[in-house]
C-alpha cells in the first residue's frame, strides 16, 4: 500500500510514544531517544531502504527530519540505527503491534492461520559458517476478521505444528476474543479443549468427510468460518508490500523484523493513500 511517508513517521511517532509509555524518552543509542530509534526503524523498513542509506535519505527530507527532532547536521550514523535494533528488545516491538492494532475496530472474532518467511536471502555465507540450514521462518498470525488487523504473532524456525502454536497465540488474547476460526491443521480435541475452557467459540475445519464432520463444517460455516480467508489476505498484504523474506542475520533480529513488518501493515491504513 502506497501511502504519504510524512504522514507514516507521525502516525509511527504517535503510536510508538503510546507503546514506550514512560520509556519513549530514554536514550537507545548515540543518545538519541528510544522513541526516535523505533520510528526510524518503521521508516527505514517502510521506504524499503538499508541502514547505510538511511541517514542520507533523511538529508534530503526536511519534513520529515522535523517530525522526528532531527537536526541535519546531527543525524544518527548508519551504525547507531544498527546497533539500537540490538538494543531494542521485543517487548517494544510487540508492544507496538498490540497499539496499532487497536487503533483499528476490535470485532472479536479472528481468523488463526500460517505462513513461511524466507530468510535465505539474509546471507547464505553467514547461514554457512553458522551452521544454519534452516532456510524458512514459520510464523503464525491472529487476524481480526473484520478490520484485517493483526492481533498477535507467534515465530519459530523449528516448525512446531500448528496445534502446539494455535493455543499459545489464542490464549495470549483470550480476554479479548468471542470466536477463532482456523483450518484443519489447528484440529485436535486436546486444542479444541483448552480454547474452549477459555469461553471461546473454536470454529475448526474437521477432516475427512463423516457425518460429524460434515455437521461441524456446516456449523461453523453458519457461524462465520467463511471468514477465516481475512488471515491469508493479512499475508498477501504483508508479503506484497514489504516482501516474504527477512534481511537480518541473527534470529532475535529476524524475530523481530517480522513483527514490525506486521505492525507497519496495521499503520498503513490509518496514513493518507497516495
Amino acid at each position: 500500500m502506497e501511502v504519504d511517508l510524512l504522514d507514516f513517521v507521525e502516525q509511527c511517532r504517535r503510536l510508538v510514544k503510546q507503546a514506550l509509555g514512560k520509556h519513549a524518552g530514554e536514550p537507545a543509542s548515540g543518545g538519541f531517544a528510544r522513541w526516535k530509534h523505533v520510528v526510524l526503524h518503521c521508516f527505514r523498513l517502510e521506504d524499503g531502504h538499508s541502514y547505510r542509506e538511511t541517514p542520507n535519505r533523511l538529508k534530503y527530507m526536511a519534513e520529515i527530519r522535523n517530525a522526528l527532532g532531527l537536526d541535519r547536521d546531527d543525524l544518527p550514523d548508519y551504525s547507531t540505527i544498527y546497533k539500537s535494533f540490538d538494543r531494542l528488545k521485543m517487548w517494544v516491538w510487540r508492544a507496538l503491534l498490540r497499539v496499532s492494532a487497536q487503533q483499528h475496530p476490535q470485532s472479536g472474532h479472528a481468523a488463526l492461520d500460517s505462513t513461511f518467511f524466507d530468510r535465505r536471502r539474509a546471507s547464505s555465507y553467514f547461514r554457512q559458517r553458522a551452521g544454519r540450514t534452516i532456510q524458512t521462518l514459520k510464523v503464525t498470525t491472529l487476524t481480526d476478521v473484520e478490520s484485517l488487523a493483526v492481533l498477535d504473532v507467534h515465530i519459530a524456525a523449528r516448525w512446531k505444528h500448528d496445534t502446539k502454536t494455535g493455543p499459545q497465540v489464542v490464549r495470549r488474547n483470550a480476554d479479548d476474543l468471542q470466536s477463532v476460526a482456523a483450518d484443519n491443521g489447528f484440529q485436535d480435541w486436546h486444542t479444541e479443549y483448552e480454547i474452549a475452557a477459555h469461553d471461546i467459540d473454536y470454529l475448526v475445519h474437521y477432516r475427512g468427510s463423516s457425518a460429524n464432520a460434515a455437521a461441524n463444517n456446516a456449523l461453523n460455516r453458519v457461524n462465520g468460518y467463511s471468514q477465516r480467508w481475512m488471515a491469508e489476505t493479512s499475508y498477501s498484504t504483508t508479503k506484497r508490500s514489504l516482501g516474504d523474506a527477512v534481511r537480518a542475520l541473527g534470529w532475535y533480529r529476524q524475530f523481530r523484523e517480522i513483527v514490525l513488518m506486521f505492525a507497519i501493515i496495521n499503520i498503513e491504513p490509518l496514513c493518507e493513500p497516495l
